[in-house]
């Protein structure tokens, strides 16, 4: 069974900056380490979006500089807070898809597509996520070339509303009807960040799995309007288990408090969970 890491948000900041009072670079740190101890033998690693805070270049090079040494093979996706110009400069390597950061990515039995959400806006609407018909076209020819392999699809805005109104003011805007109807049609898991939240659900036939920052994450509030409200809850990463026909999604926090018990000291008189 082979396993890929997922994470999301990492906001990283220049030297000395944080946010809400977190340093995004050491939190990184804390979750990459996790992941690559009890995972070091994924076959991937997927960075969903949202790698830097502010696009500049000094924070992808940060990003770079942590990412030097990991030995898992890395699919890089660009979110809202990214800037596609200086990501290329860090990132040379980086898929290029008609100017746009996607990929296929075949693990096995399993095909992985990585799609760029990112619109072409500025101020508070590039906060919004776009699907134009050059990258819905790159989906479609990638779902439809899977040749019997599971579509597994990542993209970093949900297409779907998922409850939190400042969130869903902020989603794919333009193409989510298609995305939704391409996905269902073959049957893909979707997986998306931007909210920083663990959340799970279908939508019009497709199941779909968000994942939590590795910095900060967003509070259960079902009636502010407010996108950038934050709460200090562990970082985390996801790991999925390419299972036969399928995929499992585990979404692991990391934290001081993230302790493991086991036998007596775990339940009474040592009971199963």
């Amino acid at each position: 069974m082979h396993k890929v890491l997922v994470l999301t948000d990492l906001h990283i900041r220049s030297a000395s900056e944080t946010i809400i009072g977190l340093d995004p670079l050491a939190r990184l740190r804390s979750v990459l380490d996790h992941a690559l101890h009890d995972h070091g033998d994924a076959a991937a690693l997927v960075l969903m979006g949202d790698l830097t805070h502010s696009g500049k270049a000094s924070e992808y090079a940060r990003l770079a500089d942590v990412l030097r040494d990991v030995t898992v093979p890395v699919i890089p996706m660009i979110g809202n807070h990214d800037e596609r110009a200086a990501f290329r400069v860090a990132f040379g390597d980086a898929p290029d898809a008609g100017g746009f950061v996607q990929a296929v990515t075949d693990i096995g039995a399993h095909r992985l597509i990585t799609l760029d959400t990112r619109n072409g806006l500025t101020g508070h609407r590039a906060h919004a996520g776009e699907l134009c018909a050059t990258r819905l076209a790159f989906l479609r020819e990638a779902l439809a070339g899977a040749d019997g392999r599971v579509p597994l699809v990542f993209s970093h805005h949900p297409p779907m509303d998922i409850g939190l109104p400042g969130m869903d003011g902020i989603r794919i805007l333009h193409g989510a009807a298609d995305m939704l109807g391409l996905l269902a049609a073959h049957r893909a898991h979707l997986f998306c960040g931007h909210v920083h939240r663990t959340i799970s659900g279908n939508a019009g036939g497709v199941p779909f799995t968000l994942f939590k920052s590795t910095c900060h994450q967003a509070p259960l509030d079902l009636r502010s309007h407010d996108s950038t409200i934050s709460v200090d809850e562990p970082g985390a990463y996801g790991l999925l288990l390419l299972a036969a026909g399928g995929v499992v999604a585990h979404s692991q926090d990391v934290g001081p408090d993230a302790r493991v018990f086991t036998g007596a000291d775990a339940l009474p008189d040592s009971e199963p969970l």
